[in-house]
């Protein structure tokens, strides 16, 4: 193994640009890897490009900061006031993209602190638990996925009877989530979270309930 590359993976301090710039580098590389498994990760599914971006700006960002602190602990809490200035304007929606926000600074930390084996065998465990933990989504099948169903009746006798025959009719299963007033108190808006049955077209159910007598809107869409 040649020197500069084995002590990168030494835990010790070095201040050569050669080793620093590798560091950095590292840090680079360990993010796309992360990019890269969490795209995986959420293969099938709408994905944001910018998302990606910062996961891998962000190990990079990290690796930076842990070489400027050091072991100076001043240093330390000077940077963390300067960066308190900046803060994630988007609200993350799910939970795993927290996880691989905190794993791309986990890496960016390691790869700065010249620990690149604690970055590496992280990503492999983490890589390996990606096959079990999140299972490939189909982006265009709904049949395998969970729906939140809206539909709107009239306050009429027998409208909420005929909509949940025709809802019966099109899912697999479902379950009442909630029920409302609406338009003044003449319309019922029911909300059914669902999994319709093989075969059938989300246009094609929206359409179909639409028709109904007594149904004055329809809306169906995945749920979070």
């Amino acid at each position: 193994m040649p020197e500069w590359l084995g002590a990168s993976l030494s835990n010790g301090q070095a201040s050569a640009p050669s080793l620093l710039a590798w560091r950095i580098g590292a840090a680079l590389v360990l993010g796309v890897a992360v990019s890269g498994i969490y795209r995986w990760a959420r293969r099938g599914q709408l994905v944001q490009t910018t998302f990606l971006t910062t996961l891998v700006l962000l190990a990079v960002a990290i690796a930076m900061a842990t070489q400027v602190i050091g072991d100076n602990v001043a240093r330390a809490f000077s940077l963390v006031g300067a960066l308190s200035v900046v803060r994630f304007r988007t609200v993350v929606k799910d939970t795993q993209d927290t996880a691989f926000v905190i794993l791309a600074v986990v890496v960016g930390m390691a790869a700065g602190a010249n620990n690149l084996a604690v970055a590496l065998v992280g990503l492999g465990i983490v890589g390996v638990a990606s096959c079990f933990l999140w299972p490939h989504r189909q982006g265009g099948d709904w049949r395998a996925t969970d729906c939140v169903l809206t539909i709107r009746v009239a306050l009429t006798p027998g409208a909420q009877a005929v909509a949940e025959q025709a809802v019966a009719a099109v899912v697999s299963r479902s379950s009442l989530v909630s029920a409302g007033t609406a338009r003044q108190g003449v319309s019922l808006d029911l909300v059914y979270r669902i999994r319709l049955r093989p075969g059938l077209a989300p246009a094609q159910v929206v359409a179909d309930l639409n028709s109904l007598e007594g149904v004055e809107s329809v809306e169906l869409r995945r749920a979070d």
